[in-house]
């Protein structure tokens, strides 16, 4: 079994910083990454509020930036799902698909989350067909046609500023009054009233279509007006789910299955420390996530010392 100082769980930018700074520490490091490094960095066509690129940048360009600072380094990066993570500090077992399994003195999670499902009847069945949760993944496939997007936040926001440069026609479908995104993000919509359609206080009842989505029931809950509305796709962003399952039950997540952090990104449990979107907090930014990939190394640095002494 291969022991590592330290064994780092997503290559998102939470764990590629994470890495980066441990390598750069002089701790032995193993790094998961099921797929292409970048996160969900991978899924945006463009940020604007990554400071050093007051222009914007694209995402997969910022992600492949951020991979490159791992070139050169002495990091072990075994591909394939982490499935379970057991044992206690100075000894956790880091079990991988197929069977491997890695000795860890620290666990630096960085797993992330995915977008939540509307939990929709057909929801499934339609994703392919219709139904994606990825903008930049597949909004090439509805040029020119008529497709609502759903959610308030800022990544309903900015795939819908996304797609309106792309579809014909554009449906924003909120359940609330206002939106959390950003206000500028906001007013560039609001600013083209000929392609988008902001349906407020509305929410979706149901997906329609066999082989293929047709329309969508909307329902307005303060009015209590119904309506189908023809599209021919539908992007959800409602929100993530973290991804946790392979982590002990008896680390301490919140309400809605966030992982639990102090500000140096000590978990509940001793040695292990979580960064980024998996974890408990307020702000999902690139930004924060690589702040927190640093914060999470050196904590688990200082950790490994006291280990040591």
């Amino acid at each position: 079994m291969k022991a590592y100082d330290a064994v780092v769980i997503g290559g998102g930018p939470a764990g590629i910083t994470a890495a980066l700074y441990l390598a750069r520490s002089g701790c032995s490091v193993s790094f998961f990454e099921q797929l292409t490094p970048g996160g969900q960095v991978l899924q945006t066509e463009s940020l604007e509020n990554y400071p050093g690129y007051p222009q914007g940048i694209k995402g997969y360009e910022l992600a492949d930036l951020f991979a490159a600072h791992l070139d050169g380094l002495d990091i072990d990066r075994p591909t394939g799902a982490v499935e379970s993570v057991s044992g206690a500090a100075g000894r956790f077992n880091v079990r991988a698909g197929g069977g491997e399994e890695y000795a860890a003195k620290t666990v630096l999670v960085c797993s992330g989350a995915r977008h939540r499902q509307l939990g929709l009847e057909n929801e499934d069945r339609l994703v392919g067909r219709g139904v994606s949760y990825c903008a930049l993944c597949d909004g090439n496939f509805f040029r020119g046609q008529t497709v609502a997007v759903v959610g308030g936040g800022n990544a309903a926001l900015e795939e819908s500023l996304y797609l309106a440069k792309i579809v014909g026609k554009l449906h924003l479908i909120h359940r609330r009054e206002g939106f959390r995104g950003l206000k500028v993000y906001q007013d560039r919509l609001e600013s083209m009233p000929d392609k988008v359609e902001i349906h407020r206080n509305t929410v979706i009842t149901s997906l329609n279509g066999d082989e293929q989505l047709t329309s969508l029931n909307l329902h307005n809950i303060q009015n209590g007006a119904e309506e189908e509305l023809p599209v021919d796709g539908l992007f959800v962003y409602v929100g993530f789910a973290p991804v946790t399952s392979f982590l002990p039950q008896e680390l301490q997540r919140d309400d809605q299955g966030f992982i639990v952090t102090d500000t140096e990104m000590r978990t509940s449990i001793p040695g292990i420390f979580a960064a980024g979107d998996i974890r408990s907090k307020l702000c999902r930014q690139v930004i924060t996530a690589a702040g927190d990939g640093a914060t999470a190394a050196q904590a688990a640095f200082v950790f490994l010392e006291q280990l040591h002494a």
